[in-house]
């Protein structure tokens, strides 16, 4: 037996060593799960950590000792803190995180009511992101190339740093009073009304939007720079096909590794825009149970959130070996 186990642990070794590839799912692999577990273990600790008792908290502190302590056990918090961790852990696998300490409801049913919303308005801000910025990036290095219009290269830099100093929070408010209250073109709060995603979508793409397109600019004002593009242009190639084809492709290998921090830092801007229009998804639903202190759906919430954002990190990372598989093998 422990000759068949080193033999495996050698052959593994031998197609690491062999395919770079394969060295660079297991790294990338085991730092999500090691990431994961970390994020996992913080979220189980983030009740424990509440000063006094957190069911107390939530249930008022007028609430009957019976209730107190019923509720306690259905939650599980009378168990030592070693158990409640493995079965915190066990019941993930199944689905299971927790009860909300007010209703009694699984954290996973509010949790798969309030998703779909907030994916909805973030996919549809990353799509937004993405057709205008990339346009808007790649016009730009092109207009600007070789220090030609300086007025709108300042312009332009001025006015991206402006938008993407903006608060999203503060955006939101003068979207809503400009285009909900003052003109009535867009509904003020909800997603039942028609075209109740544009402000919020709006509200979270335009610093994004900035910010994007100003990196867009800078590599792909490098990448023109280069010997290859040069020779593209010596050989009478369309200046469409240059750009598209050649100058974009290598110009997104860099800017894909800070697309990452910045689809990342769109969370929590999410939060704060759900709040704003009164958007049924988890923003919303976090900042009530902060206020209610029910601290099992903040708990799963944050969980949420959090592996969200290790595998939007993972798929960046991935697609940048993809693009560039010469870095994947010196790092390998």
């Amino acid at each position: 037996m422990a000759s068949t186990t080193a033999t495996q642990a050698i052959l593994i070794r031998s197609a690491r060593s062999d395919n770079p590839w394969v060295s660079f799912l297991v790294r990338r692999g085991g730092q999500f799960v090691l990431s994961v577990w970390v994020l996992v273990t913080a979220a189980f600790l983030m009740i424990h950590l509440v000063p006094g008792d957190p069911v107390r908290a939530a249930l008022g502190m007028n609430a009957p000792v019976e209730l107190v302590e019923a509720r306690r056990a259905a939650l599980g918090l009378d168990e030592p803190l070693f158990v409640q961790y493995l079965r915190y852990i066990g019941g993930l696998f199944t689905g299971d995180m927790g009860t909300s300490m007010i209703t009694g409801q699984p954290v996973a049913d509010i949790i798969t009511t309030r998703l779909p919303a907030t994916l909805q308005l973030a996919l549809l801000a990353v799509v937004l992101v993405l057709l205008v910025s990339v346009p808007l990036g790649v016009t730009m290095a092109v207009a600007t190339r070789g220090g030609r219009r300086r007025g709108l290269e300042l312009a332009f830099a001025t006015g991206s740093v402006i938008l993407a100093a903006i608060p999203e929070f503060l955006l939101a408010v003068g979207l809503v009073y400009v285009f909900a209250v003052s003109l009535g073109w867009f509904p003020i709060a909800g997603n039942t009304a028609p075209f109740a995603l544009v402000l919020p979508v709006i509200a979270l793409s335009v610093a994004p939007i900035a910010v994007f397109s100003r990196i867009i600019r800078v590599e792909v004002l490098s990448v023109l720079n280069q010997d290859f593009i040069r020779t593209a242009r010596a050989k009478r190639l369309a200046p469409r096909r240059i750009y598209s084809r050649h100058a974009l492709p290598n110009a997104m290998t860099a800017t894909l590794t800070l697309t990452g921090l910045l689809l990342t830092g769109m969370v929590a801007g999410t939060v704060l825009v759900e709040n704003v229009f009164a958007w049924p998804g988890l923003g919303t639903m976090i900042v009530q149970s902060i206020l209610t202190k029910d601290y099992s759906v903040v708990q799963g919430i944050v969980l949420v959130y959090g592996i969200g954002v290790l595998i939007v990190n993972l798929v960046i990372d991935v697609i940048l070996a993809l693009l560039d598989p010469r870095s994947t093998i010196r790092e390998a």
